[in-house]
């Protein structure tokens, strides 16, 4: 059974009018939007900083929760990004999820002064990024120590401890980062521009494994799902899935293809990367789309 569904939006963080983000962010926030994602390439000279921008619009709402989709782990040491996430959720009042990923575009990572990292040491040092965060987060130990693959901690001293318990968000596509996200995280955040519905089955296969094995219940790990498209005006279910697998179609389209990911391959949180006027869509998505995908989910008999 699925859970409850949740919808949000993917912020671009791309420079230009310093107020439009905020603007952005405030339409999110007041139509009830659960979640504010932002993109973290720190590389692009095009991007602003993602984790700077996440705590100004963070400061600037009032309910809405926010993470980063996802977080450059090359680029960015876990006791830190544990350590900015805590204190950004103590003074939201428990609003921080952390998105995170393991790394891709490597030789952009190197000309930032990361390190270049092969599969193996990339799952390793995400494994190890899991343990730290969870570890400095606890606050039940004076000082914390870990020995990992990558990472080493000694005698780190952890505080102060976030307002709620962060949920952690897995980008990933791979065999064993699926099955290490069903052992350890809270959720996947997974591109319908890179992982098409015809992969969910195999995707959430790989997740139920990894939940199985460290004892867990299916349902514990949420799985989240960047859908990008146009939401156009018209009556009825008129629409396209695109080549790039993007959703183009009326607010009636938009929920049926929502419904169907949500029944069928168990897709229980939706982040809207709109075209068009950006403001408009996001009312539109807010507004139409999320509150019908919720009626028709409760009256399918799910969980809502």
């Amino acid at each position: 059974m699925s859970l409850a569904p949740r919808f949000g939006i993917f912020l671009d963080p791309s420079v230009g009018d310093p107020q439009e983000p905020f603007h952005l962010a405030k339409i999110a926030d007041e139509n009830g939007l659960d979640l504010l994602t932002i993109q973290d390439h720190p590389y692009q000279a095009r991007f602003y900083e993602t984790w700077t921008l996440l705590t100004a619009l963070a400061i600037s709402t009032q309910r809405i929760h926010v993470s980063p989709n996802v977080a450059n782990l090359p680029l960015r040491l876990p006791a830190m990004l544990a350590k900015q996430a805590a204190t950004l959720d103590i003074l939201t009042g428990g609003r921080v999820e952390l998105g995170l990923g393991a790394g891709s575009f490597w030789d952009a990572i190197v000309a930032y002064g990361g390190s270049r990292r092969p599969p193996g040491e990339a799952y390793a040092a995400f494994e190890d990024a899991l343990h730290i965060l969870r570890g400095l987060w606890d606050g039940s130990a004076r000082v914390f120590n870990y020995t990992g693959k990558v990472y080493t901690i000694k005698g780190a001293h952890p505080g102060p401890p976030p307002a709620h318990r962060i949920p952690i968000w897995v980008g990933a596509t791979g065999p064993k980062m699926l099955r290490l996200t069903g052992q350890m995280a809270d959720g996947l955040l997974a591109s319908m521009s890179y992982v098409p519905p015809q992969r969910l089955p195999q995707v959430n296969a790989l997740l139920d494994e990894g939940a199985a094995a460290a004892g867990r219940p299916l349902d514990t790990v949420r799985r989240g799902y960047n859908v990008g498209g146009v939401i156009r005006s018209g009556v009825g279910s008129s629409g396209e899935l695109t080549s790039n697998n993007a959703i183009d179609g009326t607010v009636d389209f938009w929920v049926d293809q929502l419904v169907r990911l949500y029944i069928e391959h168990r897709q229980d949180t939706f982040i809207f990367w709109g075209g068009g006027n950006t403001a408009e869509q996001i009312k539109i998505f807010a507004q139409a789309v999320a509150p019908a995908v919720k009626e028709r989910a409760a009256a399918r008999g799910q969980r809502v």
